[in-house]
């Protein structure tokens, strides 16, 4: 739950001040919204995203398993491209507002004055030296951080509380500021709930709660029930702070603070803290708020690094490199360096950004879960979860017209990733791209009863009669004088789905018309064959030959349909692929064309 709460309860350190800015007088009006929306929406959301996806994979797994092929994986690469967004902007909005409560904190020398950017930069230099270092008990940390944060939240806002009990004409004033500004219960609740979306960033962290489910101990069933106890708790604990927080910072604090340049500017707590309880005090919260909201920099850097790795590499869509650690910590770094600047580090410019990755991260569990009740038949929950589909997607709506930066920022990276992806998808597309091969007992049998030489002869299957096989010998026999009396076995690859990049060769025996048939599914046809000619030299220990046909038309149309369909023009395809995978020319495989 504290692995959550790095990334979910550190938002108390700006989201008062951003909800005041956003609501003013309403604030507390809307944030109760915001918390009916969490309790009612996001929440029953994930603990649903918790038992269809139980190994912490969240809602981008639930939505690829739904759409395969092509679709479901550039429906993926736009899901990452706003998940980057959301974690990108929680290492710089985070930052930037440690940042806002370091240079406001009496105690620190003035030459810091005005350096916001620079101290930014630094935070965020320190987060990735961390990560290049290693980075080891983070659930230890992330526990002592969220433990005494909240403490500390708790003593701010309960004096704040007492303070408003004391002076109570805080809360008249307050009242008569609301009748005189809006005619009606109605309209205040109507406008709250138009600023609402602005408020959005507060429901961050479920994303995180369902990633770290393999933590939760227990076996399958116990770890569900584990993760959903864990959502459930959080989601209570943030609520009761931010409707708190919220009714305190309107009620005590001048709007003129909340602006920019003002001493509640992203700090609206820390505020209260340094009035009411004094500069020690207010120091110690200081410090407990820039380091949970370091930590939660860290907390999605490290869900970057999750991220990331998980889906590219297996699409074949980034280079090998992208596994490792090191590599992308520097990529991720740079880029939270870029956005620091171009948003000067000002928290309240980058929460339109956040939300919006938040909100679309929440609409895309939302089509998950309500496509899984509809698939097993529970009519009722997918109605409830359409229902709640459309309040979040009104959030969204309302929150990219208001602030366009979210869908900018998350446009540029998924163009940079689809289009590196697909660069890096055909630079790499002649790998051997095959894990392993299991061939069946009929399989088997035929391999083990081949004497001498190995010769398959390449055939695209069709009608599969007898008429088809013995014209392919007829023309093999054509091509490259491969007699009657030299035993051949004809192998046929078929593409199910193209879009994978490593498969699994299973290769079926049959024997059909008196000629000995191995069939395979794979995604690409070059890449199957190379395999199984590497293979079948490995088992029998003898150089196998291939023979195939020119294919007739344009090869850069072939080059295409290879790319996205997986054939193309198969035997130059299938020599440079064994080129590849083979440096030593006499134990390459033999691929005869004509």
């Amino acid at each position: 739950m504290c692995l959550t709460g790095v990334d979910y309860f550190s938002t108390l350190g700006y989201q008062p001040g951003i909800a005041a800015l956003a609501a003013g007088a309403l604030s507390p009006v809307a944030t109760l919204l915001l918390v009916v929306l969490t309790l009612c929406g996001a929440l029953p959301i994930y603990r649903r995203v918790a038992v269809e996806s139980p190994h912490g994979q969240g809602s981008i797994a639930m939505l690829e398993k739904l759409a395969p092929q092509w679709w479901g994986k550039l429906f993926v690469l736009a899901l990452l491209g706003f998940a980057a967004t959301d974690f990108i902007i929680t290492m710089t909005l985070s930052a930037a507002d440690a940042t806002a409560h370091i240079l406001e904190n009496p105690f620190v020398p003035g030459f810091l004055s005005g350096q916001r950017v620079l101290v930014t930069l630094v935070l965020l230099g320190l987060l990735g030296l961390v990560f290049l270092r290693g980075f080891g008990e983070a659930i230890g940390i992330a526990v002592l951080l969220v433990g005494v944060y909240l403490v500390l939240n708790a003593v701010v806002v309960g004096a704040a509380l007492l303070h408003v009990l004391e002076a109570s004409n805080v809360v008249v004033d307050w009242k008569r500021t609301l009748t005189f500004r809006y005619d009606s219960p109605l309209a205040m609740i109507g406008l709250s709930l138009l600023v609402m979306p602005k408020l959005a960033l507060g429901m961050s962290g479920f994303e995180t709660g369902v990633a770290v489910m393999p933590l939760v101990k227990g076996d399958l069933a116990g770890r569900i029930k584990g993760t959903k106890r864990l959502l459930t708790v959080a989601a209570l604990i943030m609520s009761v702070f931010l409707i708190f927080s919220s009714f305190v910072t309107t009620v005590l604090i001048p709007e003129k603070e909340f602006e920019a340049g003002g001493k509640a500017s992203g700090r609206a707590l820390a505020y209260l803290a340094h009035g009411f309880l004094g500069d020690w005090f207010g120091t110690l919260y200081d410090i407990s708020t820039i380091a949970i909201l370091w930590f939660a920099g860290a907390s999605a850097m490290a869900g970057l690094l999750n991220l990331v790795p998980r889906y590219l590499p297996r699409y074949g869509m980034a280079p090998d490199w992208t596994r490792a650690v090191r590599p992308l910590v520097l990529v991720f770094t740079a880029i939270a360096f870029a956005i620091t600047m171009i948003f000067h580090a000002d928290v309240e410019a980058q929460g339109g950004a956040y939300a919006t990755g938040v909100l679309v991260l929440f609409m895309s569990a939302n089509v998950a879960v309500t496509l899984a009740a509809r698939r097993q038949g529970q009519r009722r929950l997918m109605y409830g979860f359409t229902a709640i589909g459309l309040v979040l997607a009104y959030t969204l709506v309302a929150n990219i017209i208001e602030r366009p930066d979210g869908v900018k920022i998350a446009s540029f990276f998924i163009l940079a990733i689809i289009a590196t992806s697909l660069i890096s998808r055909a630079t790499r597309s002649t790998e051997l791209r095959v894990t392993e091969v299991h061939l069946d007992p009929q399989a088997e049998r035929i391999v083990r009863d081949a004497c001498g030489e190995i010769h398959l002869i390449a055939n695209e299957p069709h009608e599969r009669d007898q008429n088809e096989y013995n014209d392919k010998r007829r023309e093999t026999w054509l091509n490259h004088r491969l007699g009657s009396k030299d035993p051949i076995i004809f192998v046929e690859v078929t593409v199910p789905d193209a879009s994978e990049f490593e498969t699994e060769l299973r290769v079926q025996g049959e024997d059909r018309y008196g000629h000995h048939i191995l069939r395979i599914e794979s995604s690409t046809v070059p890449n199957a064959l190379a395999a199984l000619l590497l293979y079948l030299r490995d088992r029998t220990g003898r150089v196998p030959h291939i023979y195939f046909h020119w294919a007739e038309g344009n090869p850069m149309v072939a080059m295409l349909r290879y790319l996205v369909f997986g054939g193309g023009d198969v035997p130059p395809l299938t020599r440079e692929v064994l080129r590849q995978a083979e440096p030593h020319l006499e134990r390459r495989p033999h691929v005869h064309v004509g």
